[in-house]
């Protein structure tokens, strides 16, 4: 299959798996999602009962029906790059159940296409709605639409409870781990290869760092009644001059992921002292991002979790939804897909998943 098609507008306004299936049909790699916005705000522009507003290629609609609470739905429209996995397709999978394949049907266009006819249908929701659908997603956190559009226009983002479509399998997964990479760098000193006792090789310094990192055992750490895995990890080395001589520099990126009872201060120290007793000359703290905790102990949370019918667990990644925390506003994710399937060519997403999540978000949204 090519990985270029011609895209198709979409039509399927009522129905949420068809919806999908043309919103993935739309294809948006992150940087080229203005053809999908395009057609969302045209569609959205339709219903008399919604407010809309766009930031770059960031659609906002609301309802301003004068309820007393308001609730907070958002979903990324863009996805990584393609593998030879669009157009779509259904297929029946080993189980035999009917699954929409291809790129974005997991992350997250499943979770789009729900909230996308929900907006469109409930014209008397028990709740006023803000619904979201944002660029940027899947790349550099400052290029994040939520996050621009959030600090260009934070009077759109008032609310009592927020929920992200990412893809928890038609649970609800509280809040997330935060994120820390760091660069843990080891100096040394240039020699020839032949008189390797005339240098410090930077590499080897790197072993004690590295052996410990091996060592490390992920804690289990439990928040709110929830449970987060935390992990520390070695996900990148550089370092080398050339085959005859001895390294005087090594850098080998570090990523943690900690679990949203510590702050973004606490992970960084975690870090910082965890290689104080190495060889290592210096610990930069590059990316950061707090967590965010369950959300759950909120009663409108409870609402949800009673219309979905199933025990909440915990979001093991970051997303989005600490964007919404570090604002004070409870939020959790909650849609379609295999989140494990998330960025694999093999997307695929079961088709009663994408109707399960549409009857329990109609549900919780009418009261």
């Amino acid at each position: 299959m090519s990985n270029t098609f011609s895209p198709r507008k979409l039509s399927a306004r009522t129905d949420p798996v068809f919806l999908t299936q043309e919103i993935c049909d739309i294809e948006s790699v992150s940087g080229n999602e203005k053809t999908l916005a395009d057609n969302i705000q045209a569609l959205l522009e339709t219903a008399l009962h919604l407010k809309v507003v766009r930031d770059g290629d960031t659609i906002v609609a609301r309802t301003e029906l004068g309820r007393d609470q308001r609730i907070i739905i958002a979903g990324h429209i863009d996805t990584v790059p393609l593998n030879n996995n669009l157009p779509t397709r259904f297929e029946t999978d080993a189980t035999g159940r009917k699954m929409l394949w291809g790129r974005g049907t997991v992350d997250m266009k499943a979770g789009v296409g729900v909230q996308l006819v929900l907006a469109l249908e409930l014209t008397e929701p028990a709740f006023d709605i803000t619904w979201v659908w944002y660029d940027h997603e899947e790349v550099s956190s400052d290029l994040n639409g939520l996050g621009r559009t959030l600090r260009n226009n934070p009077e759109l983002f008032t609310g009592d409870l927020a929920i992200l479509g990412e893809p928890t399998n038609g649970t609800i997964e509280g809040g997330c781990n935060g994120t820390l990479r760091a660069e843990v760098i080891f100096t040394g000193k240039r020699a020839h290869s032949a008189r390797a006792w005339r240098g410090v090789n930077a590499i080897h310094k790197a072993a004690a760092a590295l052996t410990k990192l091996e060592a490390f055992e992920a804690a289990a750490v439990e928040v709110d009644g929830l449970v987060y895995r935390e992990g520390l990890s070695a996900v990148r080395i550089n370092g080398g001059v050339a085959g005859n001589v001895i390294p005087d520099l090594v850098t080998v990126e570090v990523n943690y992921r900690f679990a949203p009872n510590k702050s973004a201060d606490d992970a960084a120290a975690f870090v910082t002292d965890f290689f104080a007793d190495t060889a290592a000359d210096e610990v930069k703290i590059v990316d950061l991002a707090s967590g965010a905790r369950p959300g759950l102990d909120a009663a409108l949370a409870q609402a949800l979790v009673a219309a979905v019918g199933e025990e909440p667990q915990a979001k093991v990644g970051w997303t989005d939804v600490a964007r919404f925390s570090e604002m004070g506003i409870p939020a959790i994710n909650f849609g379609p897909g295999d989140p494990l399937l998330a960025h694999a060519d093999a997307e695929a997403v079961p088709v009663q998943q994408i109707t399960d999540c549409y009857d329990s978000l109609r549900k919780f949204l009418l009261g």
